[in-house]
């Protein structure tokens, strides 16, 4: 049930976070405490499904509500009829406003390849087409332009590298470029602009190398190394392009890690940031909500419930500026409006995917915020816009032009 009470908490937390790489604690998990679970967002709410507790593996799914600091319980994994099993070491992802949960292992079946799809507001599951690949558990997911994105992870026949995605729409698999790391489970992955990242994992040796994948063209390209230990059992997120996040896990030392470190897309480097402040531990997870992201349960020996906020170097002006900025029309074909604009708007910067300035202005009027892509560039593609104000620089947005 939600508490009317954690709304004054919330306010003060939401408060804390004008603070850059800032963490702060919220609301425990339901349940028990618990490890190898899976998180996915659909719209402003959380759902972290399955996992490994003291007792036993688990079926059940909690909903983050991130006004309120609290968590409700939503349909277990499969119905009532529990059909979807008790597991651990699942996928998970969101497209549309779905998320879905498969693979994973139980405690009678050690390899799964079933895939379930979640509807929020049914609060029901209906089972999907199978994965086409070998069953498996501890493999990674990301999303790019709707379709989901899955590979890597441990089989019966051992570890994997191959990849494949899959189309809601269609409700079926198509395999793709094999990640060109060595076979591994236990990775972390995430998806930024037009592109998916993954990295680090358990290959026989923790991993520390680091991938992008290029949908367009079907193509793996490899980036900086992960700069902290190698290891196997961590969390990713990314909250406000051009940065993204690896945390936790453990590392060759079998020491459970706390430490948070960023990547920069347009720099292609890596730098520290504030220690995530529970306790070291792998097989947590992440998500993110209006670019806060947040990080809980595990395992170090023992389960655990707690769950921190972390407001990275970009997320606060995520959290405050484009949830209320927007373009439109998005595609376009040379004019976008801006809608939502704050007072102190000046003007705006366009760049290349690359990160290559290729244009900017200062607005005429502020009562005309609009700009006409094709005055910059009359070649169709992705470009990012930051708009400028007086006082500060907002975020990066994607827009395409046509």
């Amino acid at each position: 049930m939600k508490r009317i009470c954690v709304l004054i908490y919330s306010i003060m937390g939401t408060l804390s976070l004008f603070a850059q790489d800032t963490w702060y604690q919220i609301d425990t998990i339901n349940g028990d405490p618990r490890a190898a679970a899976t998180a996915f967002t659909v719209g402003s709410y959380a759902y972290v499904a399955t996992g490994l507790e003291e007792y036993g593996f688990r079926r059940k799914v909690n909903s983050y509500d991130y006004f309120q600091n609290d968590w409700d319980n939503e349909a277990s994994l499969g119905g009532d009829n529990g059909q979807g099993l008790e597991r651990a070491s699942a996928i998970s992802f969101s497209i549309y406003d779905k998320g879905y949960v498969g693979l994973g292992q139980t405690e009678t079946v050690e390899f799964m390849d079933d895939l379930w799809e979640f509807d929020p507001i049914a609060n029901t599951w209906t089972q999907k087409a199978n994965f086409i690949g070998a069953p498996r558990k501890q493999a990674v997911a990301f999303v790019l332009n709707d379709l989901g994105h899955v590979g890597t992870g441990q089989a019966a026949t051992g570890l994997k590298n191959d990849f494949y995605t899959y189309d809601p729409l269609t409700n079926s698999w198509t395999e793709i470029q094999e990640f060109p790391g060595l076979p591994r489970k236990g990775a972390v992955a995430f998806s930024e602009l037009d592109y998916g990242f993954v990295g680090t994992g358990d290959a026989g040796v923790l991993q520390n190398d680091f991938w992008m994948y290029d949908a367009s063209l079907d193509l793996w390209i490899q980036k900086a190394p992960f700069p902290g230990t190698p290891r196997s059992g961590s969390v990713a997120w990314s909250t406000s392009f051009p940065l993204a996040y690896i945390a936790l896990g453990e590392d060759n030392l079998n020491e459970f890690k706390k430490d948070v470190w960023e990547y920069n897309y347009y720099t292609n480097s890596w730098l520290q940031r504030s220690d995530f402040p529970g306790s070291g531990r792998k097989n947590a997870v992440a998500f993110t909500i209006s670019g806060i992201a947040y990080v809980g349960t595990g395992f170090n020996g023992t389960f655990h419930d707690d769950f921190y906020a972390y407001s990275g170097t970009a997320g606060i002006q995520d959290n405050n500026t484009l949830s209320s900025v927007s373009f439109y029309p998005n595609p376009t074909q040379s004019l976008i409006q801006i809608k939502g604009v704050h007072e102190d708007l000046i003007g705006y910067r366009i760049y290349s995917l690359s990160g290559q300035l290729i244009g900017e202005r200062l607005f005429n009027s502020v009562e005309n915020y609009a700009i006409n892509l094709t005055n910059h560039t009359k070649i169709p593609g992705v470009y990012m816009i930051q708009l400028r104000g007086i006082n500060q620089v907002y975020p990066l947005k994607r827009i395409v032009l046509e």
